[in-house]
């Protein structure tokens, strides 16, 4: 248990500060702790953690993307208008497309930083300011609100009604959501290509000495990006029921810093699903409090700001500086022993 919690203080930390927060928030508002509001909160969460674990996936590689929110915006006016160019279309059309054209933006950002050696988040700041400036000229800023049926219909596939007459319901967004952990999980753990990404990430130099394909870690990790993006635009025109040019703008800042709270290092490297994942809830879990609360939108930011910056200092401090004397003793004999 020492060498589970030791190999994954971030996470441990954040899940103990998790706790206390929610803690104090259900003494505050008694409509906080309940299973239909804990089901908002992860409704509400689903695409931000679909772009976190994109994110995540380029923070690894030692890189960093601001891009992605913008290029996710252009996903969902692309997809719409091509498939009602289609007659309608369907599901598996959608994610096709969605897929394909976030792909796409993701290798543009991979191309500027890969063949034209330009730093991540200097590509990333021109794509975004690119990405949403094309996008408002040819849309002037238009809103599509006449979405094809299957997509403005909410798919549900599990609710039930609570004693206090809320609802409980898990929608598609969630379970994308969740297949998208998975398959990120997947290959940054169990893969060869996801060791390389850490390697590359922790050590470019080294990992090129080694054989490792830098180009080819370049687009993989900027293009699953994009492709998480594509992915995320399409639930939240799913879960909005509308098209809306800005809506996705400013998400991008909010994701990078959820990230990094889940142990995602700026510098490559280091970083897990499960950190990112519950880095985003914990933003979420503390807006969701506040809005219950009745507390003012403009201390939000001011809140959450400090609520990251404390768990950021607590994440890199050392778990084992915040177990007891005794405990530490142990878990260093028994270091010693083995």
């Amino acid at each position: 248990m020492r060498r589970l919690i030791l190999g994954h203080t971030t996470e441990f930390t954040l899940l103990v500060v998790m706790v206390l927060l929610c803690t104090g928030l259900s003494f505050a508002t008694d409509r906080f702790l309940t299973i239909s509001n804990a089901f908002d909160v992860l409704n509400v969460s689903a695409v931000n953690i679909i772009f976190a674990v994109g994110l995540l996936v380029v923070l690894i590689s030692g890189g960093i993307d601001i891009s992605f929110a913008v290029a996710a915006s252009v996903v969902q006016y692309v997809t719409v208008l091509a498939l009602m160019a289609l007659g309608g279309g369907n599901w598996a059309e959608g994610f096709i497309i969605a897929g394909a054209v976030g792909l796409g933006l993701g290798f543009v950002n991979a191309f500027l930083v890969w063949r034209l050696n330009i730093i991540s988040i200097v590509a990333t700041i021109s794509t975004f300011n690119i990405f949403f400036g094309l996008l408002m000229f040819f849309t002037k800023g238009v809103s599509i609100y006449d979405l094809p049926e299957w997509l403005s219909t909410r798919v549900v596939f599990y609710e039930r009604e609570m004693p206090d007459g809320s609802w409980v319901e898990l929608t598609l967004p969630v379970v994308v959501m969740i297949l998208c952990c998975i398959a990120t999980w997947f290959m940054i753990s169990r893969t060869t290509v996801g060791r390389k990404l850490y390697a590359f990430g922790d050590n470019p130099e080294g990992a090129r000495r080694f054989g490792i394909n830098i180009g080819a870690m370049h687009y993989i990790s900027f293009g699953w990006l994009g492709l998480m993006a594509g992915i995320a635009g399409l639930m939240q025109a799913h879960y909005a029921q509308e098209v809306v040019p800005n809506a996705l703008y400013g998400r991008e800042l909010d994701v990078l810093a959820a990230t990094v709270l889940g142990g995602a290092r700026l510098g490559g490297g280091k970083g897990s699903v499960i950190g990112c994942v519950l880095g985003v809830l914990m933003v979420s879990i503390t807006q969701n409090g506040l809005n219950l609360m009745g507390v003012s939108p403009f201390a939000f930011k001011m809140i959450v700001g400090a609520i990251i910056l404390i768990a950021i200092t607590l994440s890199s401090t050392r778990f084992d500086k915040l177990l007891p004397s005794a405990l530490r003793t142990s878990t260093k004999k028994g270091s010693a022993q083995r």
